[in-house]
């Protein structure tokens, strides 16, 4: 990591917050579509801008769900900059500096955890997005990981999203740096994960790092459920087995499941 190349690129990261921000202000989209397609332009230009590459395997859907794993605040970015789309997301992402306040005026859809009939209260901010035509991505681990394995998936918003009927395709990101960071890593570099990692230091270290590249698969179908649409554990669970063989695929060995 490289303290000058990470001052360089935080002043090229302002200068798009700028940029889009202005223009979000001047045209002050009201539509969901008109939103998406703003955060998507954003986040497309902010990464090629800063040398993050993404290696696209599949095709992302153009409606219903993505249910991916997460590694990182770096996920919304990449799947933002693929493809105009709606973000299910944990309350505290809208906290966040800069970051909270990009995903808020895209239109994020929050879910408090942890309160009962939250994921309840979502399902009309997803069926909207389902109405615009825009597919919908979020993340049943609730919370990142390193990526040595993934943590097993909640299922209260898979039931939701069923609920409504849309169908939901199984995706899988993952990272790879580049040569000449010392010995930054993936796992610790970045994902951003742990209760002691501190968000703005390790924005700042990660625009220090060389050759970052985003691999993003999609399955060719959505997940063909077994299971019927009350019975959401079970459901949950083989959410995260279409996930985890794309996680195969990408690794070449199983997928360790962290409870």
């Amino acid at each position: 990591m490289s303290f000058f190349r990470s001052v360089a690129r935080s002043v090229q990261l302002l200068g798009y917050f700028v940029r889009f921000g202005t223009e979000l202000l001047i045209r002050q989209p009201s539509t969901r579509e008109a939103r998406a397609e703003w955060l998507h332009r954003f986040a497309s230009s902010a990464l090629k801008g800063l040398g993050v590459e993404i290696e696209l395997i599949g095709s992302f859907p153009q409606h219903g769900a993505v249910i991916s794993n997460h590694l990182s605040y770096l996920d919304i970015v990449v799947f933002a900059a693929l493809s105009p789309c709606v973000f299910v997301s944990k309350a505290e992402l809208a906290s966040y500096p800069v970051l909270g306040w990009m995903t808020t005026m895209a239109g994020t859809v929050y879910v408090a955890r942890g309160h009962g009939g939250s994921a309840l209260k979502a399902r009309a901010g997803v069926e909207a997005a389902f109405d615009a035509g825009l597919p919908v991505v979020f993340f049943p681990e609730g919370t990142t990981s390193n990526g040595s394995g993934m943590l097993k998936f909640h299922s209260g918003l898979l039931a939701q999203v069923r609920a409504a009927g849309a169908p939901v395709t199984a995706a899988h990101i993952c990272y790879q740096l580049g040569e000449g960071n010392g010995s930054a890593t993936v796992a610790d570099d970045v994902c951003y994960w742990g209760d002691d990692v501190v968000l703005l230091p390790h924005i700042f270290n990660i625009l220090g790092l060389k050759g970052i590249r985003a691999e993003v698969r999609f399955a060719e179908e959505p997940v063909a459920f077994v299971s019927g649409v009350d019975q959401r554990k079970r459901a949950a669970q083989e959410a995260w087995v279409a996930v985890a063989e794309l996680a195969k695929a990408a690794r070449g060995t199983e997928v360790v499941h962290h409870f």
